[in-house]
């Protein structure tokens, strides 16, 4: 049987929309080699009616809002289309990044402590400081490439922070100083474990998709032991969220204490992205990544074929 056609869905309607042009045009260059590709930009929260179900498995690459939150693929499930990344349920569980924590929490794996609120709900700052203290990460529970992030000292900045919140669920947490770290997942199997090193000591959005304004260490040094500390408890929280396929998990280290941050089901694959430096620890380039990341929905799509 003839591999199906890689339906590439990028762009979107999110605030992360410039970062999904650059990942599927990336993704699409790396796959042209192997598979009939197709890429359709997205510009409204609808699946294009054109995507054949007998023909084409979809590659989402979408980042953010119906992305990662598993509308888009609750919508391919609905019309039976195979697709690359996790499913509808746990896509929304890891977008959910209060959700994720309490699922590293019954695991055991330390995360920061923290408070989530309705933006119609805000708390005040002097309650939020009682409870976590005065050095505190405020941002959007629900988007990621660190839109929204507000790093706040003392109480002041984070009254500031906290008026400008009008909707939309939000995260307070501790503000843990440490190692910023993340390990690919691919397969439910840990890659190498990456370290970012940005020059202003927060790695933000600009940080993240800005050429020279960040150095990463792959892999990360660090003593075997804590690395797979690091790469178990990456593997035990990807399982439980029932994530299939691939993914990144993200991790603050303070001393040798790792911190769970967050599960990314659609990471970045941009030329600056963390999934592809970490996968060339495995010694996958991007081109080989991409085929990786197709593969088990190709399998699937296969596998449905012949029954």
């Amino acid at each position: 049987m003839s591999n199906p056609k890689i339906v590439i869905l990028y762009g979107g309607v999110s605030s992360e929309r410039e970062v999904s042009l650059q990942s599927g045009e990336a993704v699409a260059e790396a796959l042209a080699k192997h598979f009939q590709v197709e890429l359709i930009e997205l510009n409204a929260e609808a699946l294009p009616q054109s995507i054949r179900a007998d023909q084409s498995i979809v590659f989402p690459a979408l980042h953010g809002s119906f992305g990662e939150d598993g509308r888009l693929q609750a919508l391919l499930d609905d019309q039976s289309i195979h697709y690359c990344g996790s499913d509808a349920l746990s896509s929304r569980i890891c977008m959910d990044k209060a959700a994720s924590k309490e699922i590293a929490r019954e695991l055991k794996i330390t995360t920061p402590n923290s408070i989530t609120f309705d933006g119609s709900n805000v708390p005040l700052a002097d309650e939020v400081i009682t409870k976590l203290g005065s050095s505190l990460v405020v941002k959007p529970a629900q988007e990621g490439s660190s839109i929204g992030l507000h790093l706040t000292e003392h109480r002041s900045a984070l009254g500031l922070a906290l008026s400008t919140i009008r909707s939309n669920k939000w995260l307070i947490e501790q503000r843990i100083r440490g190692r910023e770290l993340t390990v690919g997942i691919l397969n439910g199997v840990a890659m190498g474990i990456v370290e970012i090193c940005s020059q202003s000591g927060i790695y933000d959005y600009d940080t993240k998709y800005s050429s020279g304004t960040a150095e990463y260490l792959f892999p990360a040094q660090l003593d075997s032991g804590l690395s797979t500390k690091i790469k178990e408890q990456a593997e035990q929280i990807f399982d439980a969220c029932g994530c299939r396929d691939f993914g990144r998990v993200d991790f603050l280290l303070d001393n040798s204490t790792p911190y769970f941050l967050e599960i990314n089901t659609l990471p970045g694959m941009t030329t600056t992205s963390l999934l592809p430096k970490s996968a060339l620890c495995q010694e996958y380039d991007f081109e080989q990544l991409a085929i990786e990341l197709v593969a088990p929905a190709v399998a699937r799509f296969k596998s449905a074929s012949i029954k």
